[in-house]
């Protein structure tokens, strides 16, 4: 009986003790202070640290004006930490609660940009990228008079080029293994769902090559023609004369239509 009882005394000592570190851990401050302190942490470069005393003005003044403010303001501590995961946690949270907020489209923004940064080579996963996408079209649409609506769409258009530019690699891919259905649905995809991008003109001109890898000569005009008539100074196009004729579009032939205006001018309309 003695030995239980020396041992029941330690674990309540051990639980005493256990509960005194956790009081510590937890010390109330004024909502002012601990605000002011998690700005200094963000103006001497301590992302982390700073977020987390943002985090701390919510939890100990969750019913204080600068509960608000502090809850941006952790999700862009997060931003600057490249902690992207909890930022986009932090600024959903803040969409949720605070709809009405003066400083929602910069929420809806920043959002956007932590999309934005994660955007990786066009060899990888494209799924980040999709999101950004997505996020910059939602400030667009919602906030268009904006300041943060004119960057957006400025990173909207890059996005799109960059989500070309991945289905480009895939086409590329699928043409050097001879694989040229799949090749050409990549290039077709560009072409139809991008045309505002950079990467058109030499979609269309793989297109060419496909098809006539392919024998479907019909199919290769239309594609050539398209580009000659809409892209006639790109070096694709040289490409595609001389992969058509077998002469160089340098040499300037006497007749100013060129090529494709020639023998192929009726199938502009493609």
């Amino acid at each position: 009986m003695r030995k239980l009882a020396i041992f029941a005394a330690a674990l309540g000592a051990l639980a005493l003790a256990s509960c005194s570190d956790k009081k510590d851990d937890y010390v109330e401050r004024p909502v002012d202070k601990i605000y002011n302190k998690a700005v200094d942490d963000l103006q001497n470069g301590l992302n982390k640290t700073s977020a987390k005393e943002f985090d701390e003005v919510e939890r100990q003044h969750p019913y204080s004006s600068w509960a608000t403010k502090a809850q941006l303001m952790s999700a862009y501590a997060y931003y600057l930490g490249n902690d992207y995961d909890q930022a986009v946690i932090a600024l959903e949270r803040f969409i949720q609660l605070h709809p009405g907020s003066r400083d929602i489209a910069y929420a809806y923004y920043l959002k956007a940009l932590c999309y934005y940064e994660q955007i990786s080579d066009v060899k990888r996963d494209q799924s980040i990228t999709q999101k950004a996408m997505d996020s910059l079209d939602e400030v667009i649409k919602r906030f268009p008079e904006s300041r943060y609506a004119r960057d957006a769409r400025l990173k909207y258009d890059l996005t799109r080029d960059h989500l070309a530019g991945k289905e480009m690699d895939i086409g590329r891919y699928y043409e050097k293994k001879g694989i040229y259905l799949a090749a050409i649905n990549r290039f077709r995809r560009v072409v139809d769902e991008y045309q505002t991008t950079t990467h058109v003109p030499e979609a269309l001109h793989r297109l060419v090559e496909c098809y006539t890898a392919l024998g479907v000569t019909d199919e290769a005009k239309k594609a050539a023609a398209v580009l000659g008539h809409n892209f006639p100074g790109s070096e694709w196009y040289v490409d595609s004369y001389q992969l058509a004729t077998g002469q160089d579009v340098r040499e300037k032939p006497t007749d100013e239509r060129g090529f494709f205006g020639r023998n192929f001018g009726w199938m502009a309309i493609f």
